[in-house]
């Protein structure tokens, strides 16, 4: 037995025999075996300098990064310098929701604030300690329907983001939910034209604005589904959004899921991300993950704790909603930073910058022979159909100067030569104006 592996020779064989391998190699044999490597890693012996300037060396050799109006998914948002700066004290920078939680008042009190802000941000009654990311929130989102409803199937917007729709997918066939297309109208938006009236229908899961940018008419959709005695779900991937547009909660939505990284987070190779969730006051003992309340103690001093919490590391297992483990409390902790430094008139105005800067590139498109591809409204990034000859502009600006203007939509639908473009409060008008010049 190697010192540091538990397992003995024994225990080896009898876990490869339940799997049906004779050794452990083969639990790799679908690895082409060009790719991997055999023997000791080459590396030597280095002193902390000498690391240090060898990851320099190397971080010096990538590419510098350029620009990116791409938007579906991770926006790129001004954060205010006392974020970080908070953000990055020893008092909160851990991931954790402390073991001994009442003893990390302050901690907890910042969650609660995160909570509170989150509730008020989409319009509803309670929002949970935060989830890993937008599309495992939604994912959530849809198992606790299914237990309000007692109901096996929802109905999926095609406007959803195509990378929640995979995750939203993994739960559901993983828990017998059947996942039902909804088709799309000219708005861009989700039609329930075609949707037949089902007793085991438990949601309709809605993105908005959704992966095209387009605001859904979320009112119409509750009602419909309320009617039906089902439950409405809207997820979102553009937090700032709701700096400007109605809430959720006031236009019937039952439960909310969406990723907040547009609130302080800052891009990163695909992270870190927040999931939010926010539901009704009436579904909370469904909500998954952790919920911080306020309370008195014994000598009547106000005091933060740990209530509802239905993940299975804190109740019986068979009483648990989630299996949610270490969430994202750090990310958790820094939106609520963001969001109390900006205040609501800031967030709005913020929020405001974003679409009217991006009617300002939309109109700008236009008068170069671009074509919107749908009509609805939208916020901060829409999509358009190029002329002729813009594919080749696309590469030359991605090649020659790292500009990633737009995202090629046909990788995800039968969309040809159609763009996905969005624009922040981070690009000025002056941007705006030598981007169009360079495709011109």
């Amino acid at each position: 037995m190697h010192r540091y592996f538990p397992h003995t020779a024994e225990d080896e064989a009898q876990m490869l025999g339940v799997v049906g391998a004779d050794r452990v190699e083969d639990l790799f044999a679908s690895i082409p075996a060009d790719c991997r490597h055999e023997g000791a890693l080459p590396l030597t012996a280095m002193t902390e300098w000498e690391l240090t300037a060898q990851a320099e060396a190397l971080a010096a050799s990538m590419p510098a990064a350029g620009s990116a109006w791409i938007g579906a998914g991770s926006y790129q948002h001004y954060i205010p310098a006392v974020v970080p700066a908070l953000a990055g004290r020893s008092e909160f920078y851990t991931a954790y929701t402390p073991y001994q939680p009442e003893i990390s008042q302050g901690t907890l009190q910042g969650i609660f604030e995160f909570q509170t802000l989150i509730a008020r941000l989409l319009g509803m009654e309670v929002a949970n300690a935060s989830m890993y990311d937008g599309a495992t929130a939604l994912a959530e989102g849809a198992l606790m329907a299914c237990r309000l409803t007692k109901r096996s199937a929802v109905a999926v917007s095609q406007a959803l983001h195509p990378h929640y729709r995979t995750v939203l997918d993994t739960y559901c066939n993983a828990n017998g939910i059947e996942v039902r297309d909804l088709t799309m109208t000219e708005e861009g938006g989700t039609s329930l034209e075609h949707l037949k009236d089902d007793a085991e229908l438990a949601a309709l899961i809605v993105q908005s604005p959704n992966v095209f940018g387009v605001v859904e008419h979320l009112a119409e959709q509750a009602e419909w589904i309320h009617a039906r005695k089902g439950l409405l779900i809207t997820g979102f991937t553009e937090a700032m959004a709701y700096g400007l547009l109605a809430t959720p909660g006031s236009q019937g939505a039952d439960i909310v899921c969406g990723e907040g990284q547009s609130f302080g987070l800052s891009q990163a190779f695909g992270g870190p991300y927040l999931g939010l969730m926010a539901t009704r006051k009436a579904f909370v003992r469904n909500l998954p993950g952790r919920l911080v309340g306020q309370t008195v103690d014994n000598k009547g001093k106000r005091a933060f704790v740990l209530t509802l919490s239905t993940r299975e590391q804190h109740i019986r297992r068979e009483k648990a909603v989630s299996n949610i483990c270490s969430n994202a409390g750090l990310c958790a902790m820094t939106c609520a930073m963001y969001l109390a430094s900006m205040g609501g008139t800031g967030l709005r105005h913020m929020a405001q910058l974003n679409r009217d800067k991006a009617e300002y590139l939309k109109v700008g498109l236009a008068k170069l022979g671009f074509r919107p591809v749908y009509s609805g409204q939208t916020f901060n990034e829409f999509v358009m159909a190029a002329p002729a000859g813009f594919d080749a502009k696309w590469k030359r600006l991605l090649e020659e100067k790292k500009i990633m203007f737009g995202m090629d939509l046909s990788k995800w639908y039968p969309l040809a030569d159609s763009y996905l473009f969005c624009v922040t409060e981070t690009r000025s008008r002056a941007d705006i104006d030598a981007i169009l010049k360079e495709i011109a």
